[in-house]
């Protein structure tokens, strides 16, 4: 199956190089490319990509701000996207996970963890660069001072709070089911069963929760 991208960077040689290199790609197929985030939005809308891989900083309306149009809340039938850039601010991770994104990389990620985070975003799964991974979502838990992690709806079983860790930890479900000693289709249903009783809407936010909830030594 391929998997279908857009890609919106304002910069033409970033843009043509994350083009070429995806194309390389056996599964993966770029459908379109958008200079700004306006355009990113509206291409998206119309050609409906399995994975929108957009840059932060973009003329027009920025990659956060199309990241929330197409997967914030309240959106019907959200859009699966990676956010990818040249700054490796907190600022920018904490606004691109807020706004819905399910994936973030800077620019020197290398195209194996390109390819990566693009199947992982396409399978539901979330990938944030190895680099950063540990320190922003403490950051970003931490940054939401006043408040405590919300109980969840049903009390969590063993094996769930086994998937929230490795969730946290960035694994895939690939990762979690051989780590675990259970099959894919066990981690798909647990991940499931967590967020439903969470309440939550992706594995970026069980992430979120694990790390107020002390799941994960800040």
């Amino acid at each position: 199956m391929t998997i279908r991208v857009l890609v919106a960077d304002d910069q033409d040689i970033v843009r043509t190089g994350l083009t070429m290199i995806l194309d390389a790609q056996p599964d993966i197929e770029v459908i379109g490319q958008a200079v700004n985030g306006r355009e990113a939005v509206a291409l998206a809308q119309r050609h409906r990509p399995d994975v929108c891989l957009f840059d932060i900083r973009m003329p027009e309306m920025d990659g956060i701000e199309a990241t929330r149009r197409l997967a914030g809340p309240g959106v019907e039938d959200p859009l699966a996207v990676v956010v990818i850039t040249t700054f490796d601010l907190d600022e920018y991770v904490h606004g691109a996970l807020k706004a819905g994104a399910r994936g973030f990389l800077l620019k020197d990620a290398g195209p194996a963890l390109l390819s990566q985070a693009i199947h992982a975003a396409a399978a539901g799964d979330a990938l944030i660069a190895p680099a950063v991974t540990g320190r922003l979502l403490a950051a970003f838990a931490n940054a939401r001072t006043g408040t405590n992690a919300a109980e969840p709806l049903e009390s969590l079983t063993r094996r769930e709070e086994d998937i929230v860790i490795t969730v946290a930890r960035g694994r895939t479900n690939s990762e979690i089911a051989e780590e675990l000693h259970i099959s894919l289709s066990t981690v798909k249903t647990h991940v499931t069963s967590v967020m439903n009783k969470l309440g939550v809407r992706n594995r970026v936010e069980i992430a979120m929760w694990a790390y107020e909830s002390d799941r994960i030594p800040r």
